[in-house]
């Protein structure tokens, strides 16, 4: 299987991949427009997504440049701290690190959150990828409408264990890493898609 080719989803070269993807269907238009409506207000709603998903293990909470805890929308150059339970990483002071490179709304009825592995910003002086995977890793987190669909995407691209971190993080992103190769995170993004567009 290849991954799929989504605008402004960065090509795929190495490691693994995943493709996540949701969808529902909703025939009434002002009932399509009000649930987008709700569904724009989630996808921006960082740090509430661990509650649209309760089977969830890993917890997601947006940050600004110092690493503060922010409650509003996103913005680039933000983070998401992720807090995956178990041991974690020295460098990650428990918490894996992703940066906010890209927000797209240009494209009509579609939006697009686009992270990559980062360094801790509360270590200011740290330049190390606080993260299992390597900085050249993507996710691409998207909603969108098309005709009377909704939809939402999370698209994960050249997955590969951070190998610059120390012996016992590198240990344990090789952990996480492999568990993500073998369906175990797209098993947690699977679980997020299908409630950020559950409207029961």
């Amino acid at each position: 299987m290849k991954p799929k080719n989504i605008p402004g989803v960065p090509q795929h070269f190495k490691g693994s991949f995943h493709d996540t993807e949701s969808f529902v269907e909703v025939r009434n238009s002002k009932e399509l427009d009000f649930k987008y409506d709700t569904l724009k207000q989630r996808f921006f709603s960082i740090n509430h997504w661990r509650k649209y998903c309760n089977e969830s293990s890993a917890d997601f909470k947006l940050c600004n440049s110092s690493g503060t805890i922010v409650d509003r929308f996103p913005q680039i150059g933000d983070y998401i701290r992720i807090d995956i339970p178990g041991p974690g990483g020295k460098e990650g002071r428990s918490y894996d690190w992703v940066q906010i490179m890209m927000i797209d709304t240009n494209i009509p009825d579609r939006l697009m959150i686009q992270c990559r592995p980062s360094k801790d910003p509360v270590k200011e002086n740290s330049r190390k990828i606080a993260h299992f995977y390597s900085n050249a890793a993507t996710s691409t987190f998207l909603i969108s409408k098309q005709g009377n669909i909704l939809k939402a995407g999370i698209y994960g691209r050249n997955e590969y264990p951070n190998l610059k971190s120390g012996f016992l993080n590198c240990i344990r992103n090789i952990a996480i890493a492999i568990g993500g190769m073998l369906g175990f995170s797209k098993i947690q993004w699977k679980c997020l898609t299908d409630g950020l567009v559950d409207f029961k």
